[in-house]
């Protein structure tokens, strides 16, 4: 294993420790709102916390930019951090939420976990060397056809300006797969998606955090990650499309007609 993604797991890992811990406890969690359906708790801050310091102690000139605590830093080396992502599942008993930790070496994503914690499920990558779940090496599905195809999704929930053509992308994408899943963790969604669970995923709005880490492993496991129309600007929208190959293609063919000039951004 790469030093970098080491250092990755055991900040994950410890992470991970203070959310399974606190999950026994949910009903005296200290929660506020940092806006509009967007939670945060005392446990995303202590997990936050605790990754920080164990990738400080290993490397102190690095720069971070973690969900809570925003940018810090300037280097090269760049690891994005979310470490409690589905916190409103997590907030409610709902076993779907994740740590997701990326590093990235001049702007290119070098190693990457993304830790179910509920489930002890540790998926890993390392650039040029493949994504891993534990220690099974991972692929994208070969399903080729979209009518055959489960595809995962979230909800626009922070701003709702572009819910009539998430809507209208719903109801597409329904009409034309085996089923349309909504989880409530992007990082998993795209985590599964490189494990083949499932075939493809879409959602809007998400931050860097959310998609770093799932998009390495996306690409390690052979599977490709796009904007809304296909493009690499999507740590920088928030629009991400995955999938294997060949759901990749048709799920951006049924959601172009559906893109407004902001979604093009």
């Amino acid at each position: 294993m790469h030093p970098m993604l080491t250092i990755a797991v055991k900040a994950a890992r410890r992470a991970g420790s203070i959310i399974n811990r606190a999950s026994l406890n949910l009903d005296v969690l200290t929660v506020r709102h940092k806006t509009f359906n967007d939670l945060v708790s005392e446990v995303d801050s202590a997990a936050e916390q605790a990754i920080i310091e164990v990738l400080k102690d290993a490397y102190p000139e690095h720069a971070i930019l973690a969900e809570e605590s925003g940018a810090q830093g300037e280097s090269e080396y760049l690891w994005i951090i979310d470490p409690l992502d589905g916190t409103t599942n997590f907030l409610h008993g709902f076993p779907q939420y994740a740590v997701s930790i990326a590093v990235s070496h001049k702007q290119r994503l070098t190693q990457a976990v993304i830790y179910d914690p509920g489930r002890n499920e540790l998926f890993t990558a390392t650039r040029g060397r493949g994504a891993y779940l534990n220690d099974r090496r991972l692929r994208v599905s070969k399903r080729i056809r979209l009518t055959d195809a489960l595809i995962g999704t979230g909800f626009p929930f922070r701003e709702l300006k572009h819910l009539d053509s998430y809507l209208a992308m719903f109801r597409e994408i329904v009409k034309n797969t085996a089923g349309v899943r909504r989880a409530g963790a992007a990082s998993l969604d795209l985590a599964y998606v490189a494990a083949g669970r499932l075939d493809g995923f879409w959602e809007m709005g998400l931050g860097p955090w959310d998609i770093a880490a799932g998009n390495l492993l996306i690409q390690e496991a052979g599977g490709l990650i796009g904007d809304f129309e296909g493009n690499d600007a999507y740590l920088e929208s928030g629009n991400v499309v995955s999938g294997n190959p060949k759901i990749f293609a048709q799920l951006i063919k049924i959601l172009a007609p559906h893109l407004t000039p902001a979604l093009r951004k």
